[in-house]
């Protein structure tokens, strides 16, 4: 079989971190790498390949920024030439983002098997074009590899056969605890964050990046209001996505002095930080995933989920992006917060399959 691995945005990286170790394995599997340059300066993409020990990729489509449209155009008249060279079998997406969306519908119409990794969440908001792309990308897929029961739930519901819907656990969390493991041994002391985790006993860890949270100037005051107020009682790392700096810059928002800003961080450097953590606050969906999965408290900047189980099982609490909505979260996440100068004590991963075996357990079922 030959198969093709998309990525095209940090998230995606995790994920098929694990399926391309896992696919190492068998001799009659030819796992290819597809770049689509979704997410394209260095800082954002090649440090996450370094760190989640993936080759270079095989093909690199260059897709660049954009609106959703133009972005979404360029990888499927990219993909498509990628198809025909290499006339897969199978194509491989992840997530949500629009490299998903875009190599889905052209491997479809080229008749090639679609597999959906992290199929079925549902966030019923249909002002994300995630959830847009969820929805497009299950309608036309051919195998459905759920994370969650309610990934199940929405399948059925949505009409999806049974036969094709396969409870596997999740890839995220395969990385996550992959790389909780070679954190242990690695040296940490060449990080350029060490020094300030070394300071900093304990400390909240933030990132924020979607539209609805920093493109408008007053919702933007509002959220930087309220870290400004948190930042008070603790300090917080933010490794500061590019489009959040630009728009800081352009309302001329200003953080607090004990919020201490960086640019983007490789995978291992910021995991090295937010794994010890009292607290992270993020719009991000994997975080959600991941602080569940190592029972650490999660703040989410955002009305809904399609994560549900990091609510019902995991130590996650939905903020929203207004300030009472964030302070009354911060107030009752802090019931979970040590004590100064305590150890911080980790909730058990209740999820089931969130082992760390997705991956196997995925070529199991893909392969003849």
């Amino acid at each position: 079989m030959k198969a093709l691995l998309v990525a095209g945005a940090r998230p995606n990286f995790m994920k098929i971190a694990p399926l391309y170790r896992a696919a190492q394995a068998y001799e009659n599997l030819e796992c290819l790498i597809v770049h689509t340059g979704q997410h394209y300066d260095y800082a954002m993409s090649q440090t996450f390949f370094d760190d989640l020990e993936l080759p270079e990729p095989d093909h690199y489509l260059e897709a660049g920024s954009g609106s959703h449209a133009e972005q979404t155009a360029r990888v499927m008249v990219a993909f498509e030439k990628v198809c025909l060279k290499e006339e897969p079998d199978l194509v491989i997406v992840v997530g949500d983002v629009n490299s998903t969306l875009a190599c889905s519908i052209v491997a479809k119409k080229l008749l090639i098997k679609v597999a959906h990794i992290e199929a079925g969440l549902r966030s019923f908001d249909l002002t994300m074009p995630e959830e847009i792309n969820r929805m497009v990308t299950d309608s036309i897929s051919d195998y459905f590899f759920v994370t969650e029961s309610s990934g199940l739930d929405n399948l059925l519901r949505e009409g999806k056969s049974e036969d094709a819907i396969f409870m596997v656990g999740h890839v995220m969390i395969d990385n996550l605890l992959h790389q909780v493991e070679k954190l242990k041994d690695c040296d940490t002391s060449g990080f350029a964050v060490a020094e300030l985790k070394q300071r900093h006993k304990q400390y909240l860890f933030m990132t924020m990046h979607r539209p609805a949270n920093v493109d408008d100037p007053e919702t933007l005051k509002g959220i930087v209001d309220c870290l400004n107020k948190i930042a008070e009682d603790y300090p917080i790392f933010f490794p500061v996505h590019p489009r959040t700096a630009k728009m800081l810059k352009q309302f001329k928002l200003k953080l607090a002095d004990n919020i201490f800003c960086f640019g983007p961080l490789g995978f291992r450097e910021s995991l090295y930080l937010w794994q010890d953590a009292i607290a992270v606050l993020t719009d991000s969906g994997g975080l959600q995933e991941e602080t569940t999965a190592l029972g650490i408290p999660c703040l989410t900047l955002r009305e809904n989920t399609e994560r549900p189980v990091t609510i019902e099982l995991g130590t996650n609490i939905l903020a929203g992006n207004q300030p009472d909505g964030i302070m009354k979260a911060y107030r009752q996440l802090s019931k979970f917060f040590p004590v100064a100068g305590s150890l911080v004590e980790r909730r058990e991963c209740l999820v089931p399959k969130w082992d760390g075996q997705a991956a196997e357990r995925i070529w199991r079922i893909l392969l003849p």
